[in-house]
């Protein structure tokens, strides 16, 4: 088998990028930026196919880049994450321990502050537990989900109208089709810390978006979910200017306008 690395990322030297992450396979990178251009070039062996595009949008970079992918296994990747030595040949080596999986998503180390997930133990993934992973620890079997014709949402993420959540709407999205994911407890990277492109603070919009994502994630589970949601990190979201009571209601209003359409 053989992996592609697809990169998204923004106003960046792709070459320096590829030496930065440790790309050490065949890479597609996305580059967010002012201008349009097609490169390539070989680093340590591999090819990279760099396309730097005058346009915004997370789920937009990944679904140019998975519409061009051709190996056996392509790995979502942001620029930045840091890839330990050997990472590709981890995640192939993974696969083939698990032939049952179309998708396996792997540990990437982050700062303790920014982790909503580390696998433990081997599970499968389903729809109640899908969105705590984001998209830089996805690996998934190229053919496969071209085969059910999935893609990221335009809507959600950085640079979209929505803030964030493009990740969870595209595992729930894969569920549904039928593709079986598994966590695996492999890790292959680090994430170099650095400021957010879309977080900026617990504030309206926030609290907006969220409440846009729960309705198209869980439809009519949305409020309860996001009453469990806030009550659990009420301590952490809901202490400075926006309290819990206006949260909720700024996560219900979020609800509401997605009901009445995005």
């Amino acid at each position: 088998m053989k992996l592609q690395f697809l990169v998204s990322a923004v106003n960046q030297d792709v070459k320096e990028l590829a030496k930065t992450m440790r790309l050490a396979a065949d890479s597609i990178i996305v580059n967010q930026c002012e201008k349009n251009r097609f490169e390539t070039f070989v680093w340590e062996g591999h090819l990279m196919q760099c396309w730097s595009l005058a346009e915004k949008g997370v789920g937009l970079s990944r679904n140019t880049a998975l519409m061009r992918a051709e190996a056996d296994i392509c790995l979502f990747a942001d620029e930045d994450i840091v890839y330990r030595q050997g990472a590709a040949e981890t995640v192939l080596r993974t696969f083939a321990q698990h032939p049952e999986a179309d998708m396996l998503l792997f540990n990437v180390r982050v700062q303790e502050e920014r982790r909503t997930y580390w696998t433990e133990s081997a599970h499968r993934v389903r729809l109640y537990n899908c969105g705590r992973y984001p998209a830089y620890s996805i690996a998934v079997r190229t053919a496969k989900l071209h085969e059910k014709n999935v893609t990221f949402s335009l809507l959600f993420g950085g640079g979209a109208k929505y803030a964030n959540g493009e990740d969870s709407l595209f595992l729930s999205d894969c569920i549904r089709r039928g593709l079986k994911v598994y966590a695996v407890p492999v890790e292959i990277g680090e994430e170099i810390p650095r400021p957010s492109t879309w977080f900026h603070g617990y504030d309206e919009k926030f609290f907006h978006d969220r409440g846009v994502l729960y309705h198209v994630l869980y439809g009519r589970l949305a409020q309860l979910v996001g009453i469990r949601f806030l009550f659990k990190n009420r301590e952490k979201m809901c202490t400075g200017r926006i309290g819990f009571r206006e949260a909720l209601r700024l996560l219900f209003s979020g609800i509401l306008d997605a009901k009445r359409g995005l």
